[in-house]
């Protein structure tokens, strides 16, 4: 039997690379006749680099930037011909916000000096990973890395943005002409409002639940002094405005799952296979449309393949299950507990995988069916 093993990263455990080579570990303990594809998967998040470097091949360059509190950070783009691939995450991501900072004081620039490398680099396209950043200052620390000037600092967070009206975003777009932007992330909300980027993912990256009217204030003012239309553009939300910055700078949207599926030829893939795994570490209701699991779902549903997803803990029903497209899930802590979960991800992911290669491949090859 052939087995496409396409997982996301299991969040503060385990990469995606890692987790594809654990659950291929532990598949072919149980079924060492079967023929393993290994596809580890991003969205955009943290890992989208290490995962298209896997795929893609190229060159990486590591840099330092500045990250959300000022302090120099290591990054590392992927330069694959003429483009180049950075994820936000390395520079602003939630990893990096964690306690002793003012979220209000949280700032992008560092994505901004992560595509200033890009462009060093002789990238001619620079696709940007949105996934993962602790920040939600609309997008404003990025363009001051451009070059943007203001009456108000845009390296302060969005707590820097408070009264800002005058906006010379002029140098930033000098320093990305003739460059290919593209956004490459899966949030479709406005940069304010109801359902803008402080409502939306404030509470994340750290804002009190009373500081989350202001903060979006301070954008509204922020979108005021700059584009209120394009604040209002799907995806202009997207990393706390980072989206929206891009916007600005006249990126393209393109969905992170699909684009990495894309790269990796996941379609061709699946079909080729009969059986398709992912995973994640949390499978629950959020993971809906945009996530590694529903869009390897999805990949596996087009190529009529089963589609099964192993997780750390799997947090929703059958009938869910199967309406993201799964036909089974199964959670490590189901199988090895809580506390071999957290003392040793790899092995206890390669042990769920044995479990589940017992029920899904067949004894040897040709015999029986999937599913038995």
């Amino acid at each position: 039997m052939r087995v496409l093993i396409a997982p996301d990263r299991f969040a503060g455990t385990l990469t995606a690379p890692e987790a594809a080579a654990a659950i291929a570990e532990g598949w072919a303990r149980r079924a060492p006749h079967d023929e393993l594809d290994l596809a580890p998967m991003s969205d955009g998040g943290p890992g989208f680099v290490d995962v298209l470097h896997a795929s893609l091949g190229g060159d990486l360059a590591a840099v330092t930037v500045r990250g959300p509190f000022a302090a120099d950070v290591p990054a590392t783009l992927l330069v694959v011909g003429g483009t180049a691939y950075v994820e936000s995450a390395q520079a602003c991501g939630r990893h990096l916000t964690g306690p002793g900072g003012d979220p209000e004081e949280a700032s992008s620039y560092g994505v901004g000096q992560l595509l200033l490398a890009a462009r060093d680099a002789g990238a001619t396209t620079v696709v940007l990973g949105l996934g993962g950043p602790g920040t939600t200052d609309g997008g404003a620390g990025l363009l001051a890395a451009l070059g943007a000037t203001a009456d108000r600092p845009l390296d302060r967070g969005c707590a820097g943005l408070a009264g800002v009206s005058e906006v010379d975003l002029g140098p930033a777009r000098a320093a990305v002409e003739g460059l290919t932007l593209v956004a490459a992330g899966e949030a479709d909300h406005p940069l304010t409002g109801l359902f803008g980027a402080a409502k939306t993912a404030g509470a994340e990256n750290g804002l009190s639940e009373e500081r989350l009217p202001a903060v979006d204030g301070l954008l509204e003012e922020w979108a005021a002094a700059t584009d209120r239309r394009t604040a209002l553009d799907k995806g202009a939300g997207a990393a706390g405005g980072i989206g929206f910055a891009l916007l600005l700078l006249g990126a393209r949207r393109e969905p992170g799952i699909a684009l990495v599926a894309a790269h990796v030829d996941l379609a061709a893939r699946a079909a080729a296979a009969d059986l398709v795994l992912t995973g994640e570490g949390a499978f629950d209701f959020s993971s809906r449309s945009g996530t590694v699991p529903y869009g390897v779902a999805e990949v596996a549903a087009h190529a009529l393949r089963p589609c099964v997803a192993l997780a750390g803990q799997v947090l929703v029903g059958s009938r869910e299950m199967r309406a993201l497209g799964v036909e089974s899930a199964y959670a490590m802590v189901d199988v090895v507990g809580e506390e071999r979960s957290a003392a040793d991800p790899p092995g206890a992911l390669a042990d769920l995988a044995a479990r589940v290669a017992r029920t899904w491949s067949p004894p040897a090859p040709g015999a029986g069916r999937v599913g038995e």
